[in-house]
């Protein structure tokens, strides 16, 4: 009997801790949009931190997507069975 091991990339990780910080990041950038810190940096009118949230979001998407074992198992084929 042979034992069938799913092996889940680690790269699905990354994606999904991507997210994570994506949404953490983003979640602070419009925390601070709607209540302007007292000592306000010399860049603060860019928002980094709104774009590095939305970078990060739209990077752990994909990396989630692409390497996402359920995706992985629909796509390898079945052995033909004998």
């Amino acid at each position: 009997m042979s034992e069938k091991h799913h092996i889940i990339p680690v790269w699905f990780f990354v994606g999904i801790l991507l997210l994570v910080y994506g949404v953490l990041i983003l979640a602070t950038g419009l925390y601070e949009v709607a209540n302007p810190p007292d000592n306000r940096v010399v860049l603060y009118d860019l928002h980094a931190n709104i774009w590095w949230g939305v970078v990060l979001l739209i990077l752990g998407g994909l990396f989630s997507w692409r390497f996402s074992p359920a995706r992985e198992r629909s796509a390898r084929p079945e052995a033909a069975s004998r």
